[in-house]
């Protein structure tokens, strides 16, 4: 499933650590192969990306996306 969320970017601490996007309707996408340009706490994007129900975490924080698109806002 294609989707597109506007959020904040975090690093959580679970596990081995992930990267996470916390959309502004609060719920959270597990970041699956983020690009390096992503990997900063705090930041405001939006993501394009395809929801993977194929793929598998440890963290389990919420729906794995992966990243197609995105863009950092001011």
């Amino acid at each position: 499933m294609s989707v597109k969320v506007t959020g904040k970017i975090e690093r959580k601490g679970i596990g081995p650590g992930t990267w996470a996007l916390v959309g502004e309707d609060g719920q959270s996408y597990e970041l699956h192969k983020a690009p390096d340009d992503l990997k900063r706490s705090g930041i405001q994007v939006t993501v394009e990306g395809q929801v993977r129900e194929d793929v598998m975490t440890f963290a389990m924080i919420g729906p794995v996306l992966e990243v197609t698109k995105f863009e950092v806002k001011d």
